[in-house]
């Protein structure tokens, strides 16, 4: 008994560890020769006490600073407490360095691989207090293409928190911000100075030569020899630091000649086209809806500089399109622009439908030519739809019984039915002789101005679903069907194709039944028609035309 308590105790221990974990991160992976990095190792064990073992360090680091922070935070699964321990870090060498596992208790971190970079030697002899630095990640673009503008901001003296800077005003180009400002240190001649690092995204509208325009930094700084005794609320005792960047000339070159002039112009570093079904297109069915996803990815551009992408256009198919998604992340090579488009498929006829191939030319700012990405044509074999060739006819149309009766015997029917009509009109004549007027009969089910009521009030409810199933009760008693109704009169097949699209897309939601109900109360009336006995009781439901 004592040796089985052992091991479950046991057990419960090693998972209570493993449940554990220290992570390590860092706020950025490539830096200069003389930069700092944070170091931030974070565990979620309250039970363990005292700070991480820092010695694995001291041989390719130098430990500016350790601090440490403890949080409490509350969710579904109650109060959990974790620690945080924020290491500033100084490479001793240049090139590439790791920063090694580290451990706390039985709890160790991953390895972290960093990029130190050989400093600027031009811009490292520059000692005043407050300086900028600005400099592009390549001198010449094509119009509007991106290049990186990277503005630093070096301090050697305390600043005060009223720091602004002028924005980046350019009228001939798209500027677009790359992340919040970041902060660290870097040593400079041997003299430690904060900076401030900004990153923007230019893209040149026109060719030609284009300026980066300077921009003016403005601080308070700290004048700790005054004598006088600080005030909180008095004049911050220091002085008013204001530095320019310098300008920057950027040489902005025009659109190749050899690119085709029916294409949008998209000047990228890379450039991805990817396809997404839900679900697989192989269990097309008619009457189903497809969704498929399509997703441009490219490194260089912003999500507002991609064009839409080809729709599908195919017989036997039709298409819901939905919003396009834009969307813009920024990276350690600048912006990353995606926009993905959505579109619900439903496909009317069985047998093989071919979707075309997707493509997208684009130039490759990087070897400086013409690329071309796509996706291949895809073979879509739709099935027959069980569910919808089992409907029961008979359900949409009541006199079906009585007309298939009708058939069978049409001699003894005819004779019994005329004399059955001549008595009964002479019955009908005497009667209406002595009586005032006729007792209407009492109708058996909804009436016709109750169904079309209940459209009517489902159509101005915008309740998709509601109107379709109002719309199918309401057609049965039309003496003709609803892809008759729609062939004859355009604003009624035109509302269909709405309320369609509002069954299958995403954006049902917004479909407005407006339209639908101006089309029925607009309806001509048919001409000479001979009563209901042609009706094609074969039809499949009308929301289903083929």
């Amino acid at each position: 008994m004592s040796r089985l308590l052992c091991t479950l105790l046991l057990g419960l221990l090693a998972l209570n560890v493993s449940a554990q974990s220290l992570t390590a991160s860092v706020d950025r992976t490539r830096l200069d020769a003389g930069e700092s990095v944070e170091l931030t190792l974070e565990s979620d064990d309250a039970t363990l006490f005292g700070k991480p073992d820092l010695l694995p360090l001291n041989d390719l680091f130098e430990v500016l600073g350790t601090r440490q922070v403890n949080r409490l935070t509350t969710g579904s699964n109650g109060a959990q407490a974790s620690t945080r321990w924020i290491v500033t870090l100084q490479p001793k060498h240049s090139g590439y360095v790791v920063i090694p596992p580290l451990s706390l208790g039985q709890l160790q971190s991953a390895p972290i691989t960093l990029h130190v970079q050989q400093g600027n030697s031009a811009a490292d002899s520059r000692l005043a207090p407050v300086f900028i630095d600005a400099s592009l990640d390549q001198e010449s673009v094509y119009v509007q293409a991106q290049t990186v503008l990277t503005l630093r901001i070096y301090h050697s003296v305390s600043l005060y928190d009223d720091s602004s800077l002028t924005p980046l005003d350019m009228p001939q180009a798209r500027v677009e911000a790359l992340g919040e400002p970041r902060t660290y240190e870097k040593d400079i001649n041997g003299v430690r100075h904060g900076v401030i690092e900004l990153r923007y995204a230019i893209f040149p509208q026109e060719s030609g030569e284009l300026l980066i325009p300077a921009q003016a930094f403005t601080a308070t700084a700290v004048d700790r020899s005054s004598s006088n005794a600080y005030n909180p609320f008095g004049p911050r005792p220091g002085k008013v630091v204001r530095v320019r960047s310098p300008e920057i000339p950027l040489t902005v070159k025009a659109k190749p000649a050899s690119y085709p002039a029916d294409a949008p112009w998209l000047p990228a570093q890379a450039l991805t086209l990817s396809e997404v079904w839900s679900p697989q297109p192989e269990d097309a069915r008619v009457g189903d809806s497809l969704t498929r996803s399509l997703l441009l990815e490219v490194q260089g551009l912003a999500s507002a500089q991609l064009p839409p992408l080809p729709a599908t256009q195919v017989s036997g198919l039709r298409r819901y399109p939905d919003q396009p998604q834009l969307t813009n992340q920024a990276s350690d090579n600048g912006l990353i622009g995606s926009r993905e488009e959505r579109e619900a498929l439903v496909a009317n006829r069985e047998g093989l439908i071919v979707l075309p191939a997707v493509e997208v030319l684009w130039w490759n700012t990087k070897t400086d030519q013409l690329e071309r990405s796509s996706l291949p044509a895809r073979d879509l074999q739709v099935a027959a739809n069980p569910a919808l060739d089992t409907l029961p006819v008979e359900a949409e149309r009541p006199d079906s019984i009585a007309i298939s009766t009708s058939a069978l015997w049409p001699w003894q029917l005819s004779t019994g039915l005329l004399s059955l009509t001549t008595l009964l009109g002479f019955t009908l004549w005497w009667r209406a002789r002595r009586q005032p007027a006729v007792t209407p009969n009492q109708q058996t089910g909804p009436s016709p101005r109750n169904l079309l009521d209940d459209l009517k009030r489902s159509c101005l409810a915008n309740d998709s679903q509601a109107t379709r199933h109002a719309l199918d009760a309401w057609a049965r008693q039309q003496p003709e069907t609803l892809a008759d109704m729609a062939a004859r009169f355009t604003p009624l097949s035109e509302a269909l194709d709405g309320l369609n699209g509002a069954l299958y897309s995403e954006s049902g939601q917004h479909w407005q039944g407006r339209n639908l109900w101006l089309a029925i109360r607009s309806l001509p009336a048919v001409e000479d028609l001979e009563g209901s006995a042609n009706i094609d009781t074969s039809a499949l439901p009308p929301l289903y035309p083929r």
